[in-house]
């Protein structure tokens, strides 16, 4: 039996290409690149380019207090939230408070303040501050966002690697369904530029030397980004009911684990959440407009996700549009799958294919119509947005387009 769609009726976002909802769609329908050199005083890596977000000042959404109390991934957490409840319009007496979930996805949780801390220990043998511990846990974002908007009712963290955002999007979802909850504010969130964690991924090997080229000839690895992305849930037909207006619907999702490698993608793992977000939409292949890929630029993750795509479409294979973000705004971790969605709800509501950038030609391994360097006017009506971890988990979601 399919199961009843959600309302998508708030979305907010901090990204490497804007602040706001309006200001990142704008940038990824013009193509723009947030990807640059990084600074790295002190340390060398075997990689130059990232994107960061550069531009964000805490003391213009904090007071000193606050900012003392959170660390970089949950400040960017809560002024997405904070856009996402506001676009929303619930207000006090919408909802029981109990009836509110807020449910954060991260991959690294506070790595900004623990670089800080074992610098004091190691280098300076010196004490590090005492709330390093409630600073850093996975779950901060989510409590500190259930303040803000008041939730007294589910409040946690997720953690699945670069699927977090998109299983905190499930979870929520499923927590309406059944009737726990009557809202969910969900998403994603990761500050990703402390030397410690750098230095991580220069040794895995896998950060490309020049830029992210999703699905490309020449493509030679992910570039490492960073943010936060929100939306807000409802049930079908209750943001009517309080004379709002819902901006999308999530329609469905998937999940899987390939119960294997922890760092090779398995194809078939990726097909079956696919297959599973259709389902549970109740629609066929036939009836996707966009696929807003992983696309992580990794030689290995880009085949992968492909050959699932291949497997799902069969002859719509290279009809079917699909983009990577990543391409513009690297690859932001636990925060991506929420980035991604927002970036698909977009494509929705404007009718516009997101391209992907510094495309060198098509590789004969890959099969697919990534929508290469412009993007493209489409009318899109369903879109799946998909997101495959390390470790082999893997979430799809299905957003369509909002009724009335």
């Amino acid at each position: 039996m399919t199961n009843p769609s959600l309302d998508v009726t708030g979305r907010g976002i901090v990204s490497s290409l804007g602040h706001s909802v309006e200001d990142f769609a704008r940038a990824t329908f013009e193509g723009r690149s947030a990807i640059s050199t990084i600074e790295t005083p002190g340390f060398s890596l075997r990689f130059g380019n990232g994107a960061p977000i550069r531009d964000f000042e805490p003391a213009a959404h904090f007071d000193d207090r606050t900012i003392s109390m959170l660390d970089r991934f949950a400040q960017f957490a809560t002024v997405a939230a904070r856009q996402a409840w506001a676009e929303s319009g619930i207000g006090a007496c919408d909802v029981d408070p109990t009836r509110i979930a807020v449910v954060i996805g991260t991959a690294n949780s506070g790595i900004d303040i623990l670089d800080v801390g074992f610098r004091r220990i190691f280098k300076t043998d010196s004490r590090i501050p005492p709330l390093t511990i409630p600073q850093t846990m996975g779950s901060a974002p989510a409590s500190r966002i259930a303040r803000e908007i008041g939730a007294r009712g589910p409040v946690f963290g997720v953690t699945s690697a670069c699927a977090s955002a998109a299983h905190a999007m499930l979870v929520g979802a499923s927590m309406i369904r059944s009737g726990l909850v009557d809202v969910a504010l969900v998403g994603g969130t990761d500050s990703c530029f402390s030397e410690g964690y750098l230095r991580a991924w220069d040794a895995l090997r896998v950060v490309s030397g020049d830029t992210c080229r999703p699905f490309s000839i020449g493509r030679k690895g992910l570039i490492v980004g960073e943010g936060a992305a929100m939306l807000v849930l409802e049930r079908a037909g209750r943001a009517a009911a309080r004379g709002a207006r819902p901006v999308a619907r999530l329609l469905g999702g998937g999940t899987s684990s390939d119960a294997g490698d922890l760092v090779a993608p398995d194809p078939k793992g990726m097909e079956l959440a696919i297959r599973s977000a259709l389902d549970d939409a109740g629609i066929e292949a036939s009836a996707i407009d966009y696929v807003n890929a992983h696309g992580t630029g990794t030689v290995a993750n880009d085949r992968a996700e492909a050959a699932a795509i291949r497997a799902v479409f069969g002859d719509r294979e290279e009809q079917v549009p699909v983009s990577s973000t990543k391409s513009m705004v690297g690859h932001s971790m636990g925060a991506s799958g929420a980035i991604e969605a927002i970036a698909t709800i977009a494509a929705i509501e404007h009718g516009i294919v997101p391209p992907t950038l510094n495309y060198l030609g098509p590789d004969p391994d890959v099969g697919i119509d990534p929508t290469p360097d412009v993007a493209r006017p489409a009318r899109i009506d369903v879109a799946l947005s998909n997101s495959f971890a390390f470790g082999g988990l893997n979430v799809s979601l299905v957003f369509g387009r909002a009724e009335g």
